[in-house]
């Protein structure tokens, strides 16, 4: 599975993909230098339950600590995550 981040002008995602095949893809919105606030995940049927989401955020995760950013989770799903999952914490804003 490779995971890419991209970014342009205020918005930015990450997208994963197998080979040719989109996996899933988590977006953010970027509010300011040191913020960001996760807005949206979408994982193809295909690949739920493979923990691609969770890949998804980890990589955005490692992002924010790279940029000393931090992250509000408005996405549902990475809200969960992120009271799930003590060691991402550190980048909860």
């Amino acid at each position: 599975m490779e995971i890419i981040i991209k970014e342009r002008e205020n918005k930015g995602f990450a997208i994963a993909s197998e080979g040719d095949k989109k996996a899933g893809i988590m977006t953010y919105s970027i509010a300011g230098t040191d913020h960001i606030i996760i807005d949206h995940t979408e994982v193809d049927p295909e690949f739920k339950g493979k923990g691609v989401g969770k890949q998804l955020l980890y990589k955005i995760v490692e992002m924010a600590r790279e940029k000393n950013i931090k992250i509000t989770p408005l996405c549902p799903f990475a809200a969960a995550m992120f009271k799930k999952l003590e060691d991402i914490q550190d980048v909860l804003r």
